[in-house]
């Protein structure tokens, strides 16, 4: 009974840190896969290097997409997308 004593602080350190740690990155990475998988021709999106565009094609096979910048037309991974700023756009203003 003793030894299983002197682990309890080691079992109790694993359980926080994945509960704080883990935990929430595996949910973000999921949400992140969920929204790449969701995006659609049309879309305005920031990338994560902070460029604008709007797709303008989306590429299955490599999991790649088109995106229409003031400067042109540049190919992007579907994981360097940031975020979908057409509803945000589209949102009525919130006064605070």
């Amino acid at each position: 009974m003793e030894g299983l004593g002197s682990f309890l602080p080691f079992i109790a350190i694993f359980a926080v840190m994945y509960f704080f740690m883990i935990a929430p990155q595996m949910k973000r990475a999921k949400q992140e896969k969920k929204f790449a998988s969701e995006l659609k021709r049309g879309d305005r999106v920031i990338t994560k290097s902070g460029m604008h565009g709007k797709v303008v094609e989306l590429n299955d096979k490599d999991s790649s997409c088109v995106i229409e910048t003031m400067a042109g037309k540049i190919k992007f991974d579907r994981s360097a997308i940031s975020m979908e700023m057409s509803k945000k756009l589209n949102a009525p203003a919130t006064v605070k």
